[in-house]
């Protein structure tokens, strides 16, 4: 079972900001370039990627977007799109990024929600920019935490014409065992039918100690039953992963993960589903 990763960061330091990673030894130095996901990805069954925005410093992010557009038309890259960076927010440009975008091979865009305000996303302004990206008939990804998964919900009732991606499930706090409350705000997300979810992410919110199959496997199990495998994609989130069980071993997770579901199921999550979703070339 070969897989498409739809959330391939890359870090490139010396021509971006990237101050978020500040404070966070695993990910504060160095780049994380194509070379480098490829040599860990080899022989491993990933069929191809989608690289997503890395949340750049303000300045950078349509920087961003061109750069990874010059990489990815490398030959041999692997990356098949891109999901780039937009702001909403503000409505001045925005529809000519959109534009710019798309030339640079964006199949999506994604504003992370979890560093703005709350009500960044609420606004008529905002709501009016994450439409314009369905009417073109683009994705937009959202990133939020646990607690603001009714925000979520709110944009995706909001934008129903828009397909959604949550990603890493809904960010849980596996580590504090904060099960009940984030099942339920799963469970309300997932009756929006324009929203997918992203199985990714999880191994960086468990207990160092416990990133095993016994672990994830309940709340995988929650995702599924409620959004089905149908409207589930998968990522790898390098080198964010690095924080939990690093890539290697979250494919070997994933499969293990996924071993429950029939043949058709299984692959429609860690392949099928991202071509459609993202609009990426057939197989």
């Amino acid at each position: 079972m070969d897989f498409i990763d739809t959330h391939q960061h890359l870090i490139y330091r010396d021509r971006l900001g990237y101050g978020w990673t500040e404070g966070i030894d695993a990910l504060a130095t160095g780049d994380f370039t194509v070379a480098d996901y490829q040599s860990l990805t080899e022989g491993r069954g990933i069929a191809g990627t989608v690289f997503m925005e890395c949340a750049v410093d303000d300045a950078d992010y349509q920087t961003e977007a061109r750069l990874f557009a010059d990489l990815m038309r490398q030959p041999g890259s692997g990356m098949l799109a891109q999901i780039a960076s937009c702001r909403p927010e503000d409505e001045a440009g925005f529809t000519d990024w959109l534009d710019e975008a798309a030339s640079l091979g964006a199949v999506g865009f994604r504003r992370v929600l979890h560093v703005v305000p709350d009500e960044v996303s609420q606004t008529p302004t905002f709501r009016a920019g994450v439409a314009e990206i369905g009417r073109r008939g683009q994705s937009f990804d959202v990133c939020v935490l646990a607690r603001q998964l009714p925000i979520a919900r709110a944009l995706a009732e909001a934008c129903p014409e828009t397909l959604m991606v949550l990603n890493h499930c809904g960010v849980p706090d596996i580590a504090g065992g904060a099960f009940d409350d984030w099942a339920a705000g799963i469970r309300l997300v997932a009756q929006c039918e324009n929203m997918h979810v992203k199985l990714s992410g999880l191994t960086a919110y468990c207990a160092p100690a416990a990133r095993d199959l016994g672990t994830l496997r309940p709340w995988v199990d929650h995702v599924l039953e409620c959004f089905g495998p149908a409207r589930m994609v998968w990522g790898g989130d390098w080198p964010v992963v690095n924080l939990g069980s690093g890539l290697p071993e979250w494919i070997d997770l994933s499969r293990a993960l996924l071993a429950q579901l029939s043949t058709a199921e299984a692959e429609a999550v860690a392949h099928r589903n991202a071509r459609r979703v993202y609009r990426l070339p057939a197989e």
